[in-house]
């Protein structure tokens, strides 16, 4: 079960928002009966890339044995 505030992990590419699949974010709303969220998606430093409204179908909770892996976005 998916919460807000938990760490999900995108699992398929958003080309409009610039993401990639096994991108990170953070679940910052769950609409009712949690089968949509609103994700936010962060740079390193914290600045907001994308806050999207996803489906159940693209996210997953972050296990706690995944290693995180860093990439560079494209310029927009």
């Amino acid at each position: 079960m998916i919460r807000e505030l938990d760490t999900v992990v995108l699992t398929r590419d958003l080309p409009e928002y610039g993401l990639s699949r096994g991108d990170i974010g953070v679940v910052v709303h769950c609409y009712k009966g949690s089968v949509a969220f609103e994700v936010e998606f962060v740079t390193g430093k914290g600045e907001t890339v994308a806050v999207a409204t996803l489906d159940s179908k693209d996210v997953r909770p972050m296990h706690s044995n995944e290693i995180l892996h860093a990439r560079e976005i494209r310029a927009a």
